[in-house]
């Protein structure tokens, strides 16, 4: 068994072009319908959306414009983010990982030591090691700088 750690969607927009393609394409087979256009503010909408529920969300909101668009353009209704809705990851795991690589980037990734990230997350060395191999976190992770 080989852990896959995949960033959520909201951090990899790029890929939401493709992914609303390949949904577009599934639907038609299943609904006959075919749809030619998807208007760049709509994706534009789609890409800046935060997809607290990932790719199950997206393809949900596709599958629900597929069914209720006329023609061939794609008409999405892209979901509001409740008021109440904060801005942290979806569950504890996520913010936590999340947490655990922002100091991590900030100590510039020294995990122990004086100014290292356990010590800042007040943790023994061994628990913060611990807790990152649970949340898949390795220095190649860090994104690469634009």
């Amino acid at each position: 068994m080989f852990p896959i750690v995949i960033p959520p969607l909201r951090e990899r927009s790029e890929d939401i072009p493709l992914l609303v393609l390949a949904v577009v394409k599934e639907f038609q087979k299943k609904m006959g319908k075919e749809i030619e256009n998807i208007p760049k503010k709509t994706m534009q909408a789609l890409q800046s959306y935060s997809w607290p529920g990932n790719v199950r969300e997206l393809r949900n909101v596709i599958e629900h414009a597929m069914i209720l668009s006329q023609g061939k353009t794609l008409h999405v209704h892209v979901p509001k983010r409740a008021a109440s809705e904060p801005d942290a990851p979806g569950n504890l795991e996520e913010l936590e990982r999340g947490h655990i690589v922002a100091v991590l980037e900030k100590t510039d990734w020294r995990v122990a030591g004086q100014g290292g990230a356990a010590k800042v997350l007040g943790l023994k060395r061994t628990t913060l090691q611990a807790k990152m191999k649970k949340l898949g976190i390795k220095r190649s992770n860090k994104p690469m700088p634009k």
